[in-house]
């Protein structure tokens, strides 16, 4: 198993790195060691961020030193059990992909050549890995789309997008958690909300994670969207 580096990050936080490439089996060390953090539950640690191939660890440094931390934390990485992390948990999200909803639906069928349906089955048709969180609150970074629908960033992005909407930024995918700006290529939209504070988990899913798009008519979408927006939906969620 590939060495890790503790990097200092200032005088309370030290970044965990386990790799310098963006990779499934990478990201896997990542969330078991998270897990594993959560397990421990070293005395002095007060929260952790994981990214795509590392982990920053927030602590008390009157709590506990540098020196101190770096020990557990190199200890726990060699004796994390990467395999616990073997389970796959799918988040099905509903999308629809009609023109009302998605946009840009035309420029990614010109751009890439594809047939609009082509583009649905495709973006559809696989699990997305939820490498990271973050940019806005649920926001998932997902790895795993079709080279085939990488298509560029808007030459001038929008100063307004709205919440839900699914779109394509070169070879990444992603739904967008709440209206805010932004530059992808807009494909559809969700009325599932990644993000909502009246749930006592705010944030629907975790790093880790995966994400499938379902296909859906703009009646189911008015259909579904009533109970997202009552704060009630259950979002289809299996473990493999």
């Amino acid at each position: 198993m590939e060495q890790i580096s503790i990097l200092v990050a200032g005088d309370s936080a030290v970044t965990v790195e386990f790799g310098n490439c963006i990779s499934p089996e990478i990201n896997c060390r990542v969330t078991g060691f998270c897990e594993s953090l959560k397990e421990s539950r070293i005395k002095g640690v007060v929260e952790w961020v994981p990214t795509f191939r590392s982990v920053t660890v927030f602590y008390d440094p009157v709590r506990i030193s540098f020196l101190k931390l770096s020990e557990k934390l190199q200890k726990l990485a060699g004796e994390m059990n990467v395999t616990r992390t073997g389970r796959k948990r799918v988040f099905y999200i509903p999308v629809c992909y009609e023109e009302e909803y998605g946009p840009d639906m035309c420029h990614v069928v010109e751009h890439t050549g594809l047939s609009r349906q082509t583009i649905i089955d495709l973006h559809s048709g696989r699990d997305y890995l939820i490498y990271m969180l973050g940019f806005l609150p649920g926001f998932a970074y997902l790895g795993g789309m079709d080279e085939r629908l990488r298509t560029p960033r808007l030459a001038s992005p929008r100063t307004r997008i709205e919440a839900g909407s699914v779109g394509i930024g070169d070879l990444q995918t992603g739904i967008y958690p709440l209206s805010s700006p932004g530059g992808w290529q807009l494909i559809g939209r969700t009325p599932v909300r990644p993000f909502d504070e009246r749930r006592q988990k705010p944030i629907l899913y975790d790093a880790g994670d995966y994400i499938r798009f379902v296909p859906i008519s703009g009646r189911e979408y008015r259909e579904i969207e009533i109970p997202c927006n009552a704060g009630n939906y259950k979002c289809r969620i299996e473990e493999i």
